[in-house]
C-alpha cells in the first residue's frame, strides 16, 4: 500500500486535490492510502470548508490552523507542523500542489527529512521573482522527485533549468523524473461541468442573462493592495459595463472585500455602487464558478486557475497581470495580458467583442491526469 501525505491550504489546492482524491477512491483505493493535511492557510469558511463539502473531498486528517500572517511566520509554522506529521506518519511521499506558502513549507519539511516530494503543477514560470508564488514553485520543483507539469511549456521550462528528460530509475531528489501529465484542473472541470448545469441557475442566482455578462475576479495582493491599480481595475470594469450595457459579476475575494472601500478612489467607488449592472457577490464555490465561466461572454481575471477554466469552456480571457504562467493561452490568441492598465483592458475587451473566431487547442490533456499521476506514483514510489 502506497501511503501519501497530501498538503493543501489555499482554495485552488483544495480544488486540485479533489481530482487526485477522486481518482484514488474510484481506481486505486486498494493500493493508495491518502493522508490529507490542511495547513489552514485559508481560514475563511467560504474559501475553504465549502469546497470540501461540495467537491466530496475527504475531511482532513490534520489541520494546522496556521491562519494568516507574514510569509516567514506563516511558512515557519507550517514547516514545523508538517515535519511532525511526516515523522509520525512515515509516508512514501508527500504530494504538493501549485505555488503557495503551503507548497513551499511542504517541500522544505519533506526534503530535509528525505521524504520524496511529488509536485503537481510543476514547471510553471512567470519569470518574475517579485511574485512570492514564483519563488515557491521554483524551490519546490528543485527538491522534488516526481514533477508533473500540466503543459508542454512547463515541461520545457524544467528542461531549461537542467532537469533531464532521460533520467533512469530509481528516482530521487538528485535524480528526478519530469512529466507532461495534463492538468488535474481539466479533470475537475469536466467532472463537475454537468453538475454545474443541474445545480446552478445563473439567471435565478445572479440575475444575469447567459452570454451577456462579464465574469471578473480580482484577488492578487499587487492588485488589491495598491490603490491606483485597484482603482483602475474597477474603473475599467465599470466603463465596460456602461459602454457595452453588460453586467459585471465579480465574486469578491475576502482580501479584496477588506481593502475595497479604502483602496479605490471615492469617485470610482461611488460610480460602481450606483451601477446596478455591476454585481459584487459573495465568493463563489467551485461549481458556481464553473457555471459562471460556462455562461459568461468574456472573463476578466488575475487568477491563474480562472484563466485556464475560461479556456476549458472556450471563453476569451483578459489577464489582469503583467505576465502569466499559462503563456500558451496568449500565444494561441485566447487571452490577452493587460496588467492593471485601464486602456489596455478596454482595448482587449473591444478586441474580443469583434474577434469571435478564436481557437482553443487541447493543451491540457484528456481529463485523466490524476489517474496518470497515481499510476506513476505507484510505479516509482511504492
Amino acid at each position: 500500500m502506497l501511503k501519501i501525505v497530501t498538503i493543501i491550504g489555499a482554495r485552488p489546492q483544495i480544488i486540485k486535490a479533489a481530482a487526485l482524491s477522486r481518482a484514488i477512491k474510484d481506481h486505486f483505493s486498494d493500493k493508495i492510502k491518502e493522508i490529507i493535511v490542511h495547513t489552514g492557510q485559508h481560514y475563511d469558511e467560504n474559501m475553504s470548508q465549502v469546497f470540501f463539502d461540495e467537491l466530496g473531498i475527504p475531511a482532513p486528517d490534520y489541520n494546522l490552523n496556521v491562519g494568516s500572517g507574514s510569509h516567514g511566520k506563516q511558512t515557519g509554522a507550517m514547516i514545523a507542523g508538517i515535519e511532525e506529521i511526516l515523522l509520525n506518519e512515515k509516508p512514501n511521499a508527500i504530494v504538493l500542489y501549485g505555488d503557495t506558502n503551503s507548497t513551499l513549507a511542504g517541500g522544505i519539511a519533506a526534503s530535509k527529512i528525505h521524504v520524496p516530494v511529488v509536485h503537481i503543477e510543476a514547471g510553471l514560470r512567470s519569470y518574475n521573482k517579485a511574485m512570492p508564488e514564483e519563488v515557491n514553485r521554483i524551490m519546490c520543483d528543485h527538491v522534488s522527485t516526481l514533477l508533473f507539469s500540466p503543459t508542454k511549456t512547463g515541461f520545457d521550462n524544467l528542461v531549461k533549468e537542467g532537469f533531464k528528460t532521460d533520467s533512469a530509475v530509481p528516482y530521487n531528489a538528485n535524480n528526478p523524473k519530469i512529466y507532461h501529465s495534463g492538468d488535474v484542473m481539466l479533470d475537475n472541470s469536466l467532472h463537475f461541468s454537468e453538475l454545474a448545469d443541474k445545480k446552478i441557475n445563473i439567471e435565478e442566482k445572479y440575475g444575469v442573462q447567459k452570454g451577456n455578462y462579464v465574469l471578473a475576479t480580482i484577488h492578487r495582493n499587487n492588485n488589491t493592495d495598491e490603490p491606483k491599480r485597484l482603482t483602475d481595475l474597477f474603473d475599467a470594469l465599470n466603463q465596460i459595463s456602461l459602454k457595452y450595457k453588460m453586467e459585471i459579476v465579480l465574486p469578491l475575494h475576502p482580501r479584496t472585500a477588506k481593502l475595497l472601500a479604502q483602496n479605490i478612489s471615492k469617485q470610482v467607488y461611488e460610480a460602481v455602487k450606483s451601477n446596478h449592472n455591476f454585481k459584487i457577490v459573495e465568493p463563489a464555490s467551485f461549481v458556481e464558478m464553473i457555471a459562471l465561466e460556462k455562461n459568461a461572454n468574456i472573463v476578466v481575471t488575475d487568477s491563474g486557475g480562472v484563466q485556464k477554466e475560461a479556456f476549458y469552456f472556450k471563453k476569451p480571457c483578459v489577464i489582469l497581470r503583467p505576465e502569466t504562467e499559462w503563456i500558451e493561452l496568449v500565444k494561441c490568441g485566447a487571452a490577452i495580458i493587460t496588467d492593471a492598465d485601464k486602456e489596455k483592458i478596454l482595448e482587449a475587451f473591444e478586441y474580443f467583442r469583434t474577434h469571435t473566431n478564436l481557437e482553443f487547442p487541447s493543451f491540457y490533456g484528456d481529463g485523466k491526469a490524476a489517474e496518470f499521476i497515481c499510476k506513476e506514483m505507484l510505479t516509482h514510489l511504492s
